[in-house]
């Protein structure tokens, strides 16, 4: 993991392998952005008009690198895109700061340090920048030889150390704003790690183990209930998606407490480690990145550490669905009725509306803890993605004020969201003449009825919503910003906030 520092050193007299200024996009060109003040002056207040000589424009994202000036004992400087200047009097956006400290950090691969001069106003600055350095930087590299050399015989290492200038070591604010950074960061960077690590080596029993493992060092309670457990349980739903895998299903139960806790929420995660589709199987071309079905159980278990991690004063409670769905002799077939563990009964018409089954089960069981909250989070629906795109998650839930917040909380920590409905009429095509209800229903807003189901077995009186990161769980594309391709650990920082604001007692 990248190291994170505040300093208050001097630009030129710090030992780094770059300088990282900001560059933002102005009505005549670009504009050197506050922090940069000791690299213009070194080039004699022309620093705007080197860059732009260069080709930059201060777009989101740009990057450009030129030599250091004389006396500086780093050898480069790296300018990196703001995006828009901001308005007169106003502060740089912190998405915009972690946006641009995650482009800098990815292109300084490699590098051993690298000081940011990015504007810093105030400690939410340095956390913003903090936590896109640190994201930034993430790489996957443990099945590649590069990854057994850190000197990257076939690609670069992570750029090992940032020191945020113009930090303040001392102050409370400052340093409680980056080790929450850190925190936060390093474990959605294992939540990362999870989703992109190959279905062969991760399954629901070694997904358990690596929680068993986290929840040990960080004083988590946990609980594992395997395949005698589960039918001993009745968790018909978790069961019979695995029924055709020759590994079987787990459902793990995280407990973080406090003893200054007066609230309680339950994170649930569908952790679908491989989805071929089972019987329904899917058609080709859409297996290959089948093992990121487990992104919501990644999700959750990140965010429960870091609430532990972060000593956050409200009790949370993860439940990781895992199963893998396999097509077999002994798989549940299309036809099939399930009995879930809340009792009811569910036709499966379609074996690849898997998740649903898993999360049930997931669901009734945090319910019976009788929580103030649960937020169930899956790679749910492909009717989501093609809603809203490849970059923003869904939101449903049976309270409008609490999907609210959760948009709220999601748009402030920079995760793209959108509140979705879940039209009554929409319920009735769930309707089953053998079972209580049918794992299917319209084709047609295919991610409300999914949201309909999972409603179905939810405790009454119980708060809910349901977050459907199908698009943006998995980075397809190149990395931008601080979003690495493959496994990006969406839903992590939302929950985490959502927890921090329950602690603060600001939902209620």
């Amino acid at each position: 993991m990248t190291a994170l520092t505040l300093s208050t050193a001097a630009a030129p007299g710090l030992r780094a392998d770059a300088i990282v200024i900001g560059v933002a996009k102005g009505a005549k060109g670009p504009v050197v952005a506050p922090g940069a003040e000791a690299v213009d002056k070194a080039y004699d207040g022309r620093l705007a008009g080197v860059l732009e000589t260069l080709g930059a424009s201060g777009a989101e994202g740009e990057v450009t690198k030129l030599p250091a000036p004389s006396g500086f004992k780093a050898p480069l400087v790296l300018a990196v895109g703001l995006g828009a200047v901001p308005e007169k009097d106003a502060d740089y956006d912190t998405e915009a700061l972690r946006k641009a400290a995650g482009a800098a950090a990815r292109a300084l691969a490699g590098s051993k340090k690298a000081a940011f001069a990015l504007p810093l106003a105030n400690a939410a600055d340095a956390g913003a920048i903090g936590e896109g350095a640190l994201l930034g930087a993430y790489s996957f590299d443990a099945y590649k030889d590069s990854g057994k050399d850190p000197k990257g015989k076939n690609g670069k290492a992570p750029l090992a150390e940032v020191a945020l200038l113009g930090g303040k070591p001392r102050d409370k604010a400052y340093k409680a704003a980056v080790e929450r950074a850190a925190a936060v960061s390093e474990e959605l960077n294992r939540a990362r790690d999870l989703v992109n690590t190959p279905p062969n080596d991760l399954n629901p029993e070694s997904f358990a183990a690596i929680a068993q493992a986290a929840a040990k060092e960080h004083g988590i309670k946990v609980q594992v209930l395997d395949e005698k457990a589960l039918a001993k349980g009745g968790y018909g739903g978790i069961l019979g998606v695995g029924a055709g895998s020759a590994a079987g299903p787990r459902l793990v139960k995280l407990s973080y407490t406090s003893s200054k806790a007066n609230k309680h929420l339950a994170f649930v995660g569908k952790g679908i480690t491989y989805d071929s589709g089972g019987i329904s199987l899917k058609p080709a071309g859409h297996n290959e990145t089948m093992k990121c079905d487990m992104s919501g159980a990644a999700a959750v278990f990140a965010a429960v550490v870091a609430a532990a991690r972060l000593g956050l004063e409200v009790n949370v409670t993860g439940w990781l669905a895992l199963a893998e769905n396999m097509p077999s002799g002994s798989a549940t077939r299309p036809g099939d009725v399930l009995r879930m563990y809340s009792g009811k009964t569910v036709e499966v018409l379609n074996t690849d509306a898997e998740g649903r089954l898993v999360l049930a089960d997931a669901l009734w069981a945090a319910s019976q803890e009788k929580p103030d909250a649960i937020v169930d989070v899956a790679t749910l629906t492909g009717a989501m993605v093609l809603a809203l795109g490849n970059r923003t998650f869904g939101i449903m839930g049976n309270d409008d004020a609490f999907r609210t917040a959760l948009h709220e909380a999601a748009e402030e920590v920079g995760e793209p969201a959108w509140p979705m409905p879940m039209p009554e009429h929409l319920r009735k095509g769930m309707d089953s003449p053998t079972a209580d209800i049918a794992n299917m229903g319209e084709r047609m807003g295919g991610g409300l009825v999914a949201g309909l189901f999972l409603r179905e077995f939810v405790g009454e009186g119980i708060t809910w919503a349901h977050l459907d990161i199908a698009g943006p769980a998995f980075n397809e594309g190149g990395p931008f910003g601080y979003t690495p391709k493959g496994g990006t650990g969406s839903g992590v920082r939302t929950l985490v906030r959502l927890a921090e604001l329950t602690a603060a007692g600001d939902l209620g």
